[in-house]
């Protein structure tokens, strides 16, 4: 893939590799890679490098957006294609591939800074950060190899899961900042062997949210009760138990409905709706453009946001909860995951389940609906993505980071 954008000439500000594995193209990096960047090209001159999947690049409408958009932020794009299969070539494809471009724009560009989104990046980043002497900011976005495991696609005992812990130590070593999601996460990184006694240099800062964007609309729509949920639903998400919980709320009220914001996994939404014995009519399933959401969650009563309560998610932090609190929606989530009890129960904005028991979830469907008879719900909600999770704040949590990096 060719550059996408031209040139900015404000060249004496100092310039930052951002190196993703998640592509531009996707919503995930259109509002947690793409809306930071934008905050912070002032200051700093970007390339941006991404893996672009090619079912998402053959979208010529949706490209020639995104080029213009990061064109008006003055940030150079550098796209490369991503490859999936066969699954470790692939990706040592991708590194390596990634490594060489990395390392051609830090050294044509003088890059003083190089900041990785998560673990692949970060290899591709270590080796520019070698070669050049280029500042290496470790941006973990979780555990990612215990994700692997726990999500079912890497035994713990394997070569994989080993290597790339390994690999994790050299990152969190080398590293001359790194940040992380969560508060339950940053204590459990400092507790690594490797890294007692060392002074990390760590920040935490959440997955944020454009709440300008993401707002309250100035009349909430009429409608029926509605059971939100957004994004995916494999994997490590309890897709089941969001399902269970409507099933509870529709008892309540017989005119409840589901709204699912999804892009990929249509099919299997609807075999598990059927599969719990939900009417095909309950269901309203959307793909949308990330720009379309805060509408789409304007609808919700309530937003959905289960996971499973393993090891790894105490990394966590779902980008759909800033997104649900910053248009007043409250949460049904769980408590074992990142730091969402607090929010959800401490900020009461919401509902955390305790276990996945069906007592369990009689009790946390009875909470909310107590919790939703509460007239100032809808602005606790924004007041606390406002303090919690505000893209302004994200951005100026980055660049102090920058600032500490240039000093």
């Amino acid at each position: 893939m060719a550059t996408a954008t031209t040139t900015n000439p404000a060249a004496a500000r100092p310039a930052v590799l951002y190196i993703s594995y998640d592509g531009m193209l996707e919503p995930l990096g259109q509002s947690q890679v793409i809306a930071y960047l934008e905050g912070l090209s002032d200051r700093y001159q970007f390339h941006l490098l991404s893996f672009e999947k090619p079912a998402d690049w053959a979208d010529l409408g949706r490209r020639t957006r995104i080029a213009e958009r990061l064109r008006q932020a003055g940030i150079r794009w550098h796209p490369l294609t991503y490859h999936k299969a066969p699954s470790v070539p692939a990706t040592l494809f991708d590194i390596a591939h990634g490594t060489a471009r990395a390392l051609a724009i830090a050294l044509r560009h003088r890059v003083r800074i190089v900041h990785a989104r998560s673990y692949l990046p970060a290899l591709m980043a270590r080796a520019v950060k070698r070669a050049t002497g280029a500042k290496l900011l470790f941006d973990m976005r979780g555990l990612w190899a215990d994700e692997r495991v726990d999500g079912g696609l890497w035994p713990r005992e394997g070569a994989v899961y080993r290597t790339v812990k390994g690999l994790e130590e050299g990152l969190l070593v080398d590293a001359d900042h790194v940040v992380t999601l969560t508060h339950a996460s940053a204590g459990e990184i400092r507790s690594f062997p490797y890294l007692r006694g060392r002074d990390v240099a760590m920040s935490i800062i959440p997955t944020c949210a454009d709440l300008d964007r993401f707002r309250p609309p100035a009349t909430r729509p009429d409608g029926p009760f509605t059971l939100g949920y957004l994004g995916s639903v494999g994997t490590w998400y309890l897709f089941d138990e969001v399902l269970e919980c409507y099933k509870l709320i529709a008892e309540k009220r017989p005119d409840a409905r589901l709204l699912v914001v999804n892009r990929h996994e249509h099919d299997f939404i609807r075999q598990r709706v059927a599969a719990l014995g939900i009417a095909a009519d309950r269901l309203e399933l959307v793909s949308a453009e990330h720009t379309q959401v805060p509408a789409l969650i304007a609808r919700m009563t309530v937003g959905g946001a289960i996971i499973k309560p393993v090891y790894s998610k105490i990394a966590s932090a779902p980008t759909k909860l800033a997104e649900y609190l910053g248009c007043g929606v409250p949460c049904l989530g769980d408590a074992a995951v990142g730091d969402l009890k607090a929010v959800l129960e401490g900020e009461r904005t919401g509902v955390a389940l305790t276990s996945f028991s069906a007592t369990s979830r009689v009790a946390a469907v009875e909470r909310l609906f107590k919790l939703l008879d509460d007239p100032e719900l809808a602005n606790r909600c924004r007041e606390t993505a406002e303090r919690l999770f505000s893209l302004d704040a994200g951005v100026a949590a980055y660049a102090r980071i920058y600032e500490d990096l240039l000093a």
